[in-house]
């Protein structure tokens, strides 16, 4: 089967480009936006509208494969691709990627990701989004042209076997992280609430004491609300470098100490803690998590700690997970680019005795959700996370369906 036209059509995300250095510089949040000017290059505001870029591929069957371009809510931090703006992105993919797909007979998902993966302009790669996108245009279309789901391609192709059994889901509270967090709680989330604890002043706590009053909290309202006493959730923060911004990047014995009281704040419940700090440098990022980790560890400070900022690329995964940087890394897809690489990202830290945390980014599509689903079905990570958005019912409702009904197709065979 061939394709035999290619179509793109703008979009909205599920969130916001957020503006990360602004924000951790001090920008100040008034309702939804932010005051404050943006200091990384292509945002025009601190705050903007999240955006996408559908990708269609028409089969010559009538089929249409479908596949969301989407970049990361912090784009342009970190060492990730600079800000994906759909009227930047759709002259390119209609002049450039389109007559390398348009008119090709359809193979195998991983020729056809590893061609677009390998594909160039003035001697550039491809935009993360934009690989991003097409490869799922292009595992949507080999599924059709076979008839089968797209977790089946993957477990066919990479030799992973399918479980109709469900994967942990992670939900993302946003600012919201009180009244969101009880939807968690009320909706028996298997792993909560994320907490964008992305400001020492109003969030950390010049001491930490803003944290750990919120965990304190949190572990109370999950015994306060839960149904059933065998509930237990695992608590999952992400810090967005503030720790280390308060205790010292490199003070590593005063950010164990801090984390320790968060274990027992946190007690029943297992704690995860997600970029504890930042030293904006990759090697440097590596080091510091690295020996962070090995420091709890010799402790026995129950902590999961969890590698974002810096581990970016497939390349970055097997990197910080060689060096055991983090307990757990995340596996944030839209970074990787072709959801290939999220399918060996998560294979390798599963080899190497890491955690595989199968995440994305709240600003993502339904469809890019979606397809992330029949990418953890076949791969098995430990949590994969509810997107898009930060409204708790919308990704979770997303996510979790769509696990479900593979579970139940699964289950017919």
């Amino acid at each position: 089967m061939k394709i035999i036209k290619g179509v793109c059509s703008p979009g909205r995300t599920g969130f916001f480009f957020d503006d990360q250095r602004a924000i951790k510089e001090g920008a100040v949040a008034d309702g939804s936006a932010y005051k404050g000017s943006p200091v990384t290059p292509g945002f025009s505001a601190v705050r903007q509208a999240g955006e996408s870029i559908s990708v269609m591929l028409v089969l010559e069957d009538g089929q249409v494969a479908h596949g969301d371009c989407a970049a990361v809510q912090y784009s342009g931090a970190g060492g990730r691709d600079p800000l994906f703006l759909a009227k930047d992105f759709i002259p390119l993919i209609e002049e450039h990627v389109f007559p390398a797909l348009v008119g090709r007979e359809i193979t195998t998902f991983r020729q056809m990701a590893d061609a677009l993966e390998a594909m160039t302009i003035n001697n550039q790669p491809l935009h993360t989004a934009i690989r991003y996108g097409i490869s799922q245009a292009i595992l949507d279309a080999v599924a059709k042209s076979k008839k089968q789901m797209m977790c089946q391609v993957i477990a066919q192709e990479y030799g992973t076997r399918l479980i109709a059994s469900p994967i942990p889901i992670f939900t993302q509270s946003g600012d919201n992280r009180y009244d969101n967090s009880d939807k968690m709680i009320l909706k028996g989330a298997h792993v909560l609430p994320h907490g964008l604890i992305n400001n020492v002043k109003t969030k950390l706590g010049e001491k930490g004491e803003l944290l750990l009053e919120y965990v304190t909290w949190l572990r109370n309202r999950i015994l306060d609300l839960r149904l059933d006493n065998n509930y237990a959730p695992i608590l999952h923060l992400d810090v967005y470098g503030t720790i280390g911004i308060v205790f010292g990047n490199d003070n590593y014995s005063a950010m164990a100490d801090y984390l320790a009281t968060l274990e027992k704040a946190a007690a029943p419940f297992k704690l995860r803690i997600e970029g504890p700090m930042d030293v904006e440098d990759r090697e440097q990022q590596m080091i510091a998590l690295s020996t962070l980790t090995k420091l709890l560890d010799e402790r026995n400070i129950n902590v999961e700690l969890v590698a974002d900022e810096w581990c970016n690329t497939l390349e970055d995964i097997k990197y910080f997970a060689d060096n055991k940087a983090g307990h757990m890394v995340q596996i944030k897809t839209p970074d990787l680019g072709g959801i290939g690489n999220t399918v060996e990202a998560v294979l390798y830290c599963k080899e190497k005795g890491v955690g595989a945390y199968q995440g994305g980014t709240c600003n993502e599509t339904d469809r890019s959700a979606q397809i992330c689903v029949h990418l953890a079905m076949a791969t098995r990570p430990v949590q994969i996370l509810a997107k898009p958005g930060m409204g708790v019912d919308e990704g979770y409702m997303i996510v979790n369906n769509e696990m479900q009904r593979i579970i139940a197709l699964l289950k017919q065979d």
